[in-house]
């Protein structure tokens, strides 16, 4: 083979996310010079009677071979990592033939399926190209010489239901009834290499933007390169990886003569079936079977369904799901048990989450002037866990089992059961989750709230007015504030609006609904900003709807002649600030900034832009914030009760590793929307903000958890402020928001009582009202280590893990952050191997069942951006990912970490229900295919080139997949069932996520295929990160480690 390598595709254009994210192309792995390392030449063969047989000394082939054709070349692992060749000096009698499937080595040798991106194989089970024969041997391989199947007779599987390594060749994985899953042997496969480096290429230079947005690096044209890997003797540049990018995509039936090439013999051996591996489609379709329906939370530790999984939640004393989630449902005695399997004990909150079809929002209980009734000791309130006592004039509390005197305006008498006789008529004492209505004491100041205010602050320098950004935001902001929410029992909503712009001044507005016409105060002072006026800034929306109309049509052209570039911003938030603080009322800032702030003002920011250093030790110092400024600001935001969430219109690099802070520390969020244009992302924008003003959401709140004695609450992460180790401070906490707590022992535990878990929520609603939302969670203790195994919530896990690495990254270096989360999931399951599981050989994997797709997520996390986004993407594009991840439910943080991807060529127009979900592998994909992949900040549609013209036409309205203009993020309104229908399923997908995804079309073999190949998470990455396969392999060898004696 000529050292030439075939030329890599051209670099992707850049092209806007749907959250907004600029992403850079990721670079490939393989660009390094190093010589690559060529596998052995053979594996083993099994004999008739199904036993392997060791295969012939390597030494016996010819010194004067040739070197290997480019189809033999996709012989390397998916991870890269160096392979042993096996001794073939057994190798069974043929003659001096080749052993078989030479292509295929890596795979077979390690009895797991490969990496759908390196093997080139389709769905249809085509099967990989034989190598060609070496020169100057005597004679070529028979094909039925590389048929394994011909020689080797299937064994079947134990008593135990554990897989032989021949059955597992055609067999599928089995998964136990006793609770655990068996992987087949895992033996002797070649595993990538921990917190290995991979080379990564700059982005090209001169590359143009012509698609704004995803501003992802691609790699350069390479041009006699040659591929990263480790030198071999006797091999010299033969490993082709990237011609599984050149043409993965056969489809059709596989003909006799397809892929034939002059000098080799077809190919008949089988691969290993990825679809083998534990998969989440099948875990979320048995959930669905199984627990989908009514789920009544009557009974302590009962394991919910999955986030993804559609039920109705009947709450009998333990909190929806939907507010609460463990990470296990029964408690190990001890501290020890945790310490041995490394299970994170865990509570992930959404406590404003929205509630579902045929559910109730919690019922709000009244007590009047006696307020809430609580414990005397540890100020828990009342529960369905308390225990009446002594005729009902005492209660024991079951967090801290002290005895409180009953209020006597609470008192009942007791049941033969002791229970009270009005027990069915008070939601405290049945339900798991209700408010109550707070009393002066539980108020700012011991005065009752008024209603909050949402203020708009809106950036009206050059940027923002040439992209029509405050053009768009004027001309929507009417329809924008009729969202605002309503509280229960109201039917307008209480809540005040407010404006204000900015640029290197601060312009407050008067809207008083006495005035004819607004009045614009500025405040020139921005070193020490303060309030200009006191009546009239804050509204009612109807009450100056005529005022509020005529400001808008007057911000545009005040500002329309502006040249101002250099921006401020910390003076502007604090202008919002002090008008809530003069208003004596909580509230929201939704702040619309453009640029760096490097006007002169607090806040002002330098340009740290270097993102060689993303990936490195020393990426912590441009992914922390550079000052304290708004670290402070934010504190002092939450005193009064002030969120702020940011939109961010960046042309360049802002900074939102710093900006960001004021969001993390109020309970805000930040969107971006890089390269904003108006007329294309205007909709989008939009839809954002409708969602952002008009969802359920809390303000100035406080949240403490209590549990019962024998464990505490110790680690928090999320958005919110702690002033102290307990109580989590947030100025505002919506639906779409999630909170990780982690609880460890601090006393033993006994098996028959179980652990109570309170969460307490005090917080001002949008109507003005101060409540109490109270969530109780009961969970069962035991000593028996298996246990603790069945009744584990992974969905919950990933998202504590992915909580705790964002954060820890900050603090740390992304190598130690991986290397713990990979020690930590080997750990997971040797613990269940060596404790829990039946005995069985080294070589078999075996996996919890509850855990048995621990693996594929703890990759998923190690390959997210948010985790590992390396020089390839900006560093604000890293720093929104972060803060994305940092506040994420369970629901969104399942589809980030393993993306969902649908069919749609092949959809039912008349069909109501999403097509159904595929492993997110390109070996899912067809040429004659269209498929959409969206992971709740991107969104793709992928078109084959083999595209059915009837679909395009239908879909497009175009003749040929040529013909579609792929700069477009929307698709056309056309008149027919198939086009109505592929923008329903678009627009169903979009409404289950809080930020409208952004539409990116990708045409097969195109330069921004490339940028969806990396979120096809099963298989190997662009970086050369490890597939599916090759971590699950990889954690076989760590526990294995782990067992050693």
């Amino acid at each position: 083979m000529s050292n030439a390598a075939p030329q890599m595709p051209p670099s992707s254009q850049n092209f806007m996310s749907n959250s907004g994210a600029e992403m850079q192309p990721r670079p490939q792995s393989m660009m390094s010079n190093a010589t690559p390392q060529m596998p052995p030449t053979s594996q083993s063969l099994m004999s008739n009677s199904g036993v392997e047989m060791p295969p012939r000394s390597q030494n016996m082939m010819s010194n004067t071979m040739a070197q290997m054709p480019p189809t033999s070349q996709n012989l390397m692992s998916n991870s890269g990592a160096e392979m042993q060749p096996r001794s073939q000096s057994m190798m069974p009698n043929i003659a001096g033939q080749m052993p078989p499937r030479s292509q295929n080595i890596s795979n077979t040798s390690a009895h797991m399926p490969p990496s759908s991106q390196n093997m080139m194989s389709n769905p249809l089970n085509r099967m990989p190209l034989s190598s060609q024969t070496m020169s100057n041997t005597p004679a070529q391989m028979p094909s039925s010489s590389q048929n394994m199947s011909n020689t080797m007779t299937q064994m079947p599987p134990n008593s135990q239901n554990k897989i032989s390594e021949q059955a597992f060749i055609t067999n599928p994985p089995v998964y136990e009834q006793s609770g655990q899953s068996h992987i087949p042997p895992l033996s002797d496969y070649p595993l990538p290499q921990p917190g290995r480096q991979y080379p990564s290429a700059p982005p090209m230079s001169g590359q143009t933007m012509t698609n704004p947005g995803l501003n992802r690096a691609m790699p350069p044209p390479m041009t006699n390169y040659q591929q990263g890997g480790y030198p071999q003797p006797g091999y010299h540049n033969q490993t082709d990886m990237y011609v599984n990018q050149r043409s993965p995509y056969p489809s059709g039936p596989m003909s006799s003569t397809e892929n034939y090439q002059p000098g080799m013999q077809p190919q008949q051996a089988r691969r290993l079936d990825p679809e083998q591996m534990p998969s989440p489609i099948q875990v979320i379709q048995d959930d669905q079977r199984t627990k989908g329906g009514m789920f009544v939370t009557n009974q302590i530790g009962l394991v919910p369904p999955l986030v993804t999984t559609k039920f109705v939640t009947q709450d009998q004393g333990n909190a929806s799901p939907r507010y609460i989630r463990s990470t296990m449902y029964t408690v190990p005695t001890t501290a020890d048990i945790i310490k041995q399997t490394r299970v994170p004990f865990a509570l992930i909150l959404s406590p404003m989450a929205r509630v579902e079809e045929g559910e109730y929002e919690p019922p709000v209980v009244d007590m009047g002037e006696i307020g809430p009734v609580r414990c005397i000791r540890c100020k828990a309130y009342m529960s369905p866990f308390m225990q009446f006592i002594d005729a009902g004039r005492r209660f024991q509390c079951m967090f801290c089992k002290a005895t409180t005197e009953v209020p006597a305006e609470y008192f009942q008498h007791l049941d033969h059961r002791g229970q009270r006789m009005d027990r069915y008529e008070r939601p405290e004492l049945m339900l798991g989750t209700y408010e109550y209505i707070a009393t002066k004491e539980y108020c700012r100041n011991n005065i009752f709230p008024k209603p909050p205010a949402i203020i708009f602050v809106i950036d009206v320098s050059y940027n923002t007015i040439k992209s029509g950004l405050v053009n768009l935001l004027c001309a929507e902001m009417k329809s924008i504030i009729k969202h605002l929410p309503v509280d229960v029992d109201q039917t307008k909503s209480n809540m005040k609006v407010g404006f204000v712009t900015y640029n290197n001044t601060v312009h407050f507005y008067n809207v008083n609904p006495c005035l004819t016409q607004p009045q614009m105060m500025v405040v020139g002072d921005v070193q020490d900003v303060f309030m200009p006026l006191l009546d009239g800034f804050l509204c009612d929306i109807e009450e100056s709807e005529t005022v509020i109309d005529s400001l808008m049509a007057q911000i545009p052209a005040m500002f329309a002649d502006t040249r101002e570039t250099e921006t401020i911003l910390a003076p502007a938030i604090r202008a919002g600030l002090e008008a809530l603080k003069a208003s004596e009322c909580a509230g929201k800032l939704i702040v619309f900034h453009s640029s760096l702030p490097i006007a002169e003002a607090p806040g002002k920011l330098k340009n740290r832009d270097d993102r060689k250093l993303l990936g490195t030790d020393k990426e912590k110092s441009v992914l922390a914030p550079q000052n304290n400024v708004y670290n402070n600001l934010g504190q002092e935001c939450v005193d009064v009760g002030c969120s702020v969430d940011l939109f961010v219109f960046n042309n360049s690099y802002v900074d939102i590793a710093t900006i960001s802070q004021i969001c993390r520390l109020t309970g805000g969020e930040v969107y971006k929307y890089t390269y904003f244009q108006a007329d294309v992302d205007g909709d989008r924008l939009v839809s954002d903000v409708i969602t952002n003003v008009s969802r359920p959401i809390a303000f100035d709140a406080r949240m403490r958890l209590r549990t019962s004695t024998g464990v505490r609450a110790t680690d928090f992460y999320g958005h919110f402020f702690m002033s102290n180790t307990t109580e989590m401070e947030l100025a505002s906490i919506d639906c779409n928001k999630a909170v990780a707590v982690e609880i460890k022992h601090d006393d033993k535990l006994t098996e028959d009582e179980g652990v109570y878990i309170q969460a307490a929520l005090l917080y001002t609603s949008c109507g003005g009202v101060r409540r109490l939302r109270i969530l109780n969670l009961s969970l069962k203790t035991s000593s028996q280590m298996a246990e603790l195994y069945r009744t584990c919530d992974l969905d919950a896990i990933v998202n504590y893990f992915s909580k705790e690495s964002v954060f820890k990254v900050i603090e740390s270096t992304p190598r130690a952050v991986k290397d713990n989360l990979i020690a930590r999931c080997a750990n997971m399951l040797a613990a269940y191997r060596k404790n829990c599981a039946s005995a069985s050989n080294a070589g078999q994997l075996i996996l919890p069942e509850c855990m048995k797709l621990l693996p594929l997520y703890v990759n998923c996390i190690l390959k997210s951006d948010a985790v590992t986004g390396g020089s390839d993407m900006t560093i604000d594009d890293r720093s929104f990912v972060m803060q994305a991840v940092a506040t994420m439910p369970i629901s969104t943080s399942v589809v980030y970490m393993y993306p969902r991807l649908l069919p749609l060529h092949d959809v039912d127009p008349d069909s109501t229900d999403l097509p159904q979900m595929l492993r997110c592998s390109i070996d899912k994909f067809t040429e004659d295919g269209a498929y959409l992949l969206e992971n709740s900040v991107h969104m793709f549609l992928w078109l084959g080139v083999a595209l059915s013209p009837q679909w395009v036409k239908a879909v497009f309205d175009v003749p040929s997949v040529i013909k579609i203009d792929t700069d477009r993020n929307t698709l056309p309104i056309l008149d027919n069932s198939l086009n109505k229908r592929i923008r329903e399923i678009i627009d169903q997908i979009r409404i289950e996520r809080h930020r409208c995804m952004r539409l990116t079309i990708v045409r097969q073999r195109e330069k921004l295929e490339m940028v969806l190949r990396h979120f096809l998470i099963e298989d190997r990455g662009n970086d050369g990160s490890p597939s599916y396969v090759d971590f699950l392999c990889h954690m076989h060898k760590e526990i294995r480690e782990i067992l050693k004696p």
